[in-house]
């Protein structure tokens, strides 16, 4: 990438402004760092008056999973025809590459219904994990299937409530799944399951891993906890109890240092814990930051996400991370989401307005703002290339030019 911006640089007459963009791919759920915060710069956040441009706009189906972005292609996932179907579609118009559909259920016993994860890209193959157990390794390039699987069929796992939700996650040689009270690993090459955890409920969340001393690790959610992982013998290390009203822990842990921190909706809360030798220590826990589906983004020691409950008026919050104290609340975004970039938070509210504000602890201040969708919006958006990734329920799928103006060649 850094080649390719400096050979755009000495082209004569393109001006030295150009030189400072730096584009960067999403490839799977929460970016290339698992924080929600891309490296992209260059970008722009000062809209024209008449709105955004809208490159493209797809229909995918139903669900609520986000894209990843990679090499110029889009990845998603949706349900329609009593079928589910990931898509692999052009970044630049949005044109389908590929496709590949399989028998699902709906599941809209508690909610609209339709794949909840996000495809995973890793070395030229995509994972996708359904509701009900369902796993894909796909040739990226072609869409074609290298092998398949159903891990909750094969392993008698329980399918808690709303159906396996965390995204899969490349490791190494693994593929992670959320599947079981503490997790599951693959070998990514061929599907065979490496190790499994114990037939309870799994949580919502998608595995997080960290390394602890030589240990590499993952956090598991289950449903009455966080669990930590070694991720080459499948053995629990450590666990965080976490008991929330119907075993939602559907937010991915952050970890920072030696901190973890949790949080969950339904009246649940938050808490920071502080990891040692031992057990992990709580160094606070309030109900002032309670994501029930999406989890915060942590920005210069301060956590920006959604608080409360859909329908129960919630709001995103800009929390302290060392100390649980709320610098500021936003309602309007209700239970919307909120990725970073650039020190800037991009924020697609639940009823489809896109906005963008200073990650600051002083106060939401957008300093742009477009509606781009309709209908209800849960789903991350994602910034990738110049370009914001915007979805639905319904399965509208948009993209929007977010790019700097460049200046064209002088002849």
């Amino acid at each position: 990438m850094l080649r390719r911006t400096l050979r755009t640089c000495l082209v004569p007459g393109i001006l030295l402004a150009a030189c400072s963009v730096m584009a960067d791919d999403w490839p799977r759920w929460r970016g290339p760092t698992l924080t929600g915060i891309s490296a992209e710069k260059g970008w722009s956040s000062q809209w024209p008056a008449g709105g955004l441009k809208t490159l493209w706009k797809v229909a995918v189906g139903t669900g609520f999973s986000s894209m990843s972005v990679a090499k110029g292609r889009v990845y998603a996932m949706g349900y329609g025809d009593e079928k589910d179907t990931v898509y692999c579609l052009a970044a630049a118009d949005g044109k389908i590459v590929w496709q590949h559909a399989y028998d699902s259920d709906l599941g809209d016993k508690y909610f609209e219904g339709g794949p909840t994860s996000t495809p995973a890209v890793d070395d030229g193959s995509v994972y996708a994990l359904s509701r009900w157990g369902d796993v894909f390794c796909f040739e990226a390039a072609t869409g074609k299937v290298r092998w398949s699987k159903n891990v909750q069929k094969e392993k008698g796992v329980r399918i808690p409530g709303w159906g396996f939700a965390g995204s899969p996650l490349v490791h190494e040689n693994l593929l992670l799944l959320n599947v079981g009270e503490a997790g599951m690993a693959l070998d990514k090459n061929n599907g065979k399951v490496v190790w499994s955890s114990s037939n309870k409920d799994s949580g919502y969340s998608t595995p997080v891993p960290f390394t602890r001393g030589k240990d590499s690790l993952a956090v598991f959610s289950s449903g009455k906890s966080f669990v930590a992982v070694n991720l080459q013998t499948g053995k629990e290390v450590w666990s965080l109890p976490w008991t929330t009203q119907y075993g939602v822990n559907a937010a991915d842990p952050i970890l920072k240092d030696d901190y973890v921190f949790v949080s969950s909706g339904y009246g649940k809360g938050a808490a920071l814990w502080k990891l040692g030798e031992g057990e992990p220590k709580v160094v606070w826990q309030n109900k002032e930051l309670r994501n029930q589906m999406n989890p915060s983004v942590l920005v210069n020691g301060f956590l920006f996400g959604v608080d409360g409950d859909a329908g129960s008026k919630p709001s995103l919050k800009c929390v302290d991370f060392m100390t649980g104290t709320v610098k500021w609340a936003e309602p309007k975004v209700g239970s919307g989401s909120v990725t970073v970039a650039d020190n800037k938070l991009i924020v697609l509210s639940d009823k489809g307005e896109l906005m963008i504000a200073e990650a600051s602890p002083a106060g939401f201040k957008p300093v742009a703002r477009a509606q781009v969708l309709g209908g209800k919006c849960w789903t991350v958006p994602v910034l990738a290339n110049g370009r914001i990734y915007c979805r639905n329920v319904a399965g509208d799928l948009v993209c929007v030019d977010v790019s700097s103006q460049q200046s064209s060649v002088k002849n």
